[in-house]
């Protein structure tokens, strides 16, 4: 049959593996550090990859497809659904998702100053990758974690957000009005399938930053649990509001 499908171009994608952590089908995949669509009966043809695809590599065409085949991607999901959680790489150095053990010491060295630094000053990130685009919705490290979900803006508003914030957390960041996006969707599948502990939102106090406040109340209402959740909003000039 004649239906709409996606097309990409290997010359503009670069392999970050952004359209196949969209692409809930599960109908793209990285090969040779290229994305590729590996079944045609797995893409819907709705589109859910173009727009986080960040060199514009994927468009729409019409051609001779196989057609949506809802029941198989649904057999499919399930089977994910009670597999043992696995840590994807998709080829690009970015999106190696790998937790980061932070060992508790007095000093680190500091190859800023040519000194060290004391353990309030280190760096309190536990995993990678940090942005909520390209994270993956399963990792060992969600694994009975508290998940702090912070607009990227609010990190450079307080010199403590590290010892603050992020210590013992798995961090999550976004900004809703540049990446133009609604968080929800993956947020709830983080929610649904990880045993998460407890939910912190960080947001500045513009009104922008209410999309990721809003993302995060809808996948907690989406998600079916009953998790612990707070908001923190800080001012312009760093002040902690509530």
């Amino acid at each position: 049959m004649i239906r709409q499908m996606i097309q990409i171009d290997e010359e503009l994608c670069n392999g970050c593996g952004a359209c196949a952590n969209a692409c809930h089908e599960g109908a793209l995949a990285i090969v040779n550090s290229k994305a590729k669509l590996m079944r045609d009966d797995y893409c819907d043809g709705l589109g859910n990859c173009l727009p986080v695809c960040p060199t514009g590599a994927i468009t729409f065409v019409e051609r001779e497809a196989a057609a949506y085949d809802e029941a198989a991607v649904k057999a499919k999901q399930e089977k994910e659904k009670t597999a043992t959680p696995a840590m994807p790489h998709f080829g690009c150095p970015g999106t190696r998702s790998r937790a980061i053990d932070r060992q508790e010491r007095a000093e680190e060295p500091c190859a800023c100053s040519g000194g060290t630094q004391d353990a309030a000053s280190a760096s309190r990130l536990n995993q990678w990758p940090v942005q909520i685009k390209l994270v993956p919705v399963n990792a060992p490290y969600f694994n009975h974690a508290k998940l702090l979900i912070a607009a990227d803006c609010t990190a450079y508003s307080r010199a403590d957000f590290h010892e603050r914030f992020m210590k013992n957390h798995i961090t999550l960041i976004g900004c809703p009005k540049l990446d133009m996006a609604d968080y929800a969707e993956k947020l709830t599948e983080i929610l649904r399938y990880n045993d998460i502990q407890s939910v912190t939102v960080v947001r500045m106090e513009v009104p922008c930053c209410g999309g990721i406040e809003h993302a995060v109340k809808s996948a907690l209402l989406n998600s079916g649990k009953m998790i612990p959740w707070q908001v923190v909003t800080i001012a312009t000039d760093g002040t902690i509001l509530d």
